[in-house]
């Protein structure tokens, strides 16, 4: 562990990641030891879930400077806040936090000479070596690094920013490998404590997420990611996972935060779409128990119904989390946006309305989107609504280029997306999208949890042949009347294939697909409906004529809208019928 447990890692790389030297004896009076540093952090953790935030950064902050835990749980509190607001100052906030964070780990980690640190790289450093101290340092200072890479990520644009993370997470991932290996080399100990626990809880949560996550990985990228010494190993991951889950550390909620994520919004945004539901209710069950008026426990449990298609209660439950806490309006930002997607399923177009409004004026998370789903919705509404709202669509759309920003020097897919769509509007001759809220639902899997309320979904097709009609009847057809024409059958497809109806959804399919040629801007249409109609194969069990269309979709197209995406969703349905990524290109 001496190779990676020196912060030699960083150097070279300016002054700010240069550590002090670990201190031969830590002066009694800013000694905390990890027994007393764990009961404080405990009661930290459930103030906060108890939506208590600026008390729980009160009881850390004091000794976050002289204890791993207390520095570990006062940056990680700083870092969530960052990620949701996404303001520039909050998240200069959380680096700096984690940056001292990360100094104070260094001070308790092992200190090695020059010759050990070389010998390391040949031989791993044996338990015996490592003291009780010394093994949480590494798992806490694996766990601040990563957090800091997460933040650095998406600070700016700059290209050496991106790589210091990328280092950062790999050297992450290296301390928690070995720190796995202590954990297999110790399993047979009788004198395991109450703080042995506690580590083993860090190291399920750092190998179970990176495994997850890793195996979440298109397999071109995953097997490059291999053969640099990561692991992608989807049923170790949610094993390692789900036992710190059950577990009664510290890191017990976060590697159950980390599977309701995976459940309630990985699955079905870059997966197929199905999500286990009865383990992400089993998992959430204690701490609604425990935590009845937490915000987060509360966002989680209406997510759920959501997912369900139970819309009402779900909406119920947002209103409730949203009224049980003032201190973090981020949470209310996330309500809302789940908000104005529920009001968008039952096609309650005035309250979505309501929801992308209020999104675009209170949160930076993505302006572009917000702006874009705002003027969207509006486009749903009857003309006399549209009047009472006294918004300008156009003008809103003409403003989506300008809000558009970029992470780690890249632009996000889906503000790319509804930058390029909303380019309709910037000529003096604007030609008005077709059903752009519906589309957009597509575009984040919403069909599937319509798809549960065969009512709502019956709504959907009424609205979506309606449309179809009034464009058949037009006289004049724009140069944009193919791309919609499809995607409306792209759309009309999905709401017959959850209704049932098989063949008329796979007619509607093959429209899209034998209209290829004639498609001049939406070049997204054909991979994603191949994928979908492969999807359809796969429902009726014809699995060889599943494949033959996903991967046809996979391996012909390419520089399309939402590409990373489909290939995401590709990985998962190929995965979920067993073909493994070596035998796909």
């Amino acid at each position: 562990m001496a190779s990676v447990g020196n912060g030699t890692e960083e150097s070279g790389g300016g002054g700010e990641e240069n550590f002090e030297d670990a201190y031969e004896n830590i002066p009694m009076a800013s000694k905390m030891d990890i027994k007393c540093a764990l009961e404080e952090c405990s009661m930290a953790l459930n103030l906060f879930l108890n939506n208590k935030f600026s008390e729980a950064l009160e009881i850390l902050r004091p000794w976050s400077k002289d204890s791993m835990y207390h520095a570990l749980g006062y940056s990680t509190i700083l870092v969530m806040q960052a990620a949701m607001t996404f303001e520039q100052q909050d998240i200069q906030m959380g680096i700096s936090a984690m940056k001292e964070a990360l100094q104070t780990c260094q001070r308790f980690r092992k200190r090695s000479t020059v010759v050990e640190s070389l010998s390391s790289l040949v031989s791993k450093q044996s338990v015996d070596q490592l003291s009780e101290e010394e093994m949480h340092a590494e798992i806490c200072y694996a766990e601040c690094l990563l957090q800091k890479a997460g933040l650095i990520f998406v600070q700016d644009e700059n290209m050496i920013n991106f790589i210091k993370g990328g280092l950062k997470i790999r050297t992450s991932y290296q301390i928690y490998k070995e720190c796995h290996q202590v954990l297999q080399m110790t399993q047979g100990n009788k004198s395991k404590n109450e703080t042995y626990y506690q580590f083993e809880g860090g190291v399920k949560l750092g190998i179970g997420a990176f495994n997850l996550m890793l195996s979440l990985l298109p397999g071109r990228i995953l097997r490059l990611l291999e053969f640099i010494g990561f692991s992608g190993n989807r049923e170790l991951g949610l094993s390692q996972l789900r036992e710190g889950a059950s577990g009664s550390s510290l890191r017990a909620i976060l590697c159950t935060f980390t599977l309701l994520v995976y459940h309630t919004y990985i699955s079905l945004i870059l997966g197929t779409g199905e999500a286990n539901f009865q383990e992400a209710d089993s998992l959430l069950e204690p701490y609604l128990q425990k935590f009845p008026n937490g915000s987060i426990i509360l966002f989680y449990a209406a997510r759920i119904d959501t997912l369900k298609g139970n819309l009402e209660k779900a909406q119920l439950r947002f209103q409730e989390c949203i009224t049980a806490q003032e201190q973090w309006k981020q949470i209310h930002h996330l309500c809302y946006w789940e908000l104005m997607w529920c009001y968008t399923f039952q096609q309650n177009w005035l309250q979505a309305y309501r929801y992308a409004d209020l999104l675009s004026k209170e949160s930076r998370w993505s302006k572009a989107i917000y702006v874009f789903q705002k003027a969207a919705i509006l486009c749903m509404l009857p003309e006399d609504d549209l009047k009472r709202a006294g918004e300008d669509v156009v003008s809103l759309f003409r403003q989506v280029e300008g809000l558009k920003q970029r992470i780690s020097g890249k632009s996000i897919p889906t503000e790319k997306f509804a930058v390029r769509k909303a380019r309709r509007y910037a000529s003096p001759q604007p030609v008005k999208l077709i059903l752009p809220a519906l589309e957009m639902m597509y575009v984040w899997n919403g069909f599937a949890i319509v798809g549960k309320r065969a009512d709502l979904t019956e709504n959907l097709l009424v609205t979506i042949e309606k449309e179809e009609a009034a464009l058949e009847n037009e006289t004049n057809h724009s140069e944009y009347y193919v791309d919609d024409v499809c995607m409306l059958q792209l759309l009309k497809g999905l709401c017959l294939k959850y209704l049932g109806r098989l063949m008329q959804a796979e007619l509607c399919f093959n429209k899209v697909i034998q209209s290829e040629k004639q498609i001049k801007y939406d070049s997204y249409l054909v991979p994603f409906t191949l994928y979908e109609l492969g999807l359809l194969y796969k429902q009726q069990d014809e699995r060889e004529k599943a494949i033959r269309y996903i991967e046809t979709a996979k391996n012909n197209y390419k520089e399309y809208s939402m590409e990373s995406r489909l290939h995401f969703r590709i990985h998962a349905a190929l995965d979920s019928m067993n073909v493994s990524s070596a035998s796909t290109p």
